[in-house]
């Protein structure tokens, strides 16, 4: 099993950042057929051999992620998407 975690510092507002991190989870979802479902200002998503959660905070945005031992072979490159994922909706760190 692979974990991956992410910080993605950004200068956004807490609607602007709460939208934005609605278009990651809406990329990760139809990319991977993940279910989501926002608690405050975690979202939390899962499918078979993945689940983890993308938390809002002021100034950042925190991205984990649980492979099972099937996904976890890919762990690099769905590592670099959601990395390129952050960054394109959240802005340069």
């Amino acid at each position: 099993m692979a974990e991956i975690s992410i910080v993605h510092e950004h200068h956004l507002s807490a609607a602007q950042a709460r939208d934005a991190a609605q278009k990651v989870a809406d990329k990760i979802a139809g990319d991977y057929d993940l279910a989501c479902q926002w608690e405050g200002d975690v979202l939390h998503f899962e499918r078979s051999g993945v689940h983890g959660s993308l938390t809002l905070r002021a100034q950042q945005v925190e991205m984990f992620v649980k492979l099972g031992m099937v996904m976890s072979m890919f762990a690099p490159s769905i590592e670099a998407k959601i990395s390129e994922n952050l960054k394109a909706v959240f802005g340069p760190a």
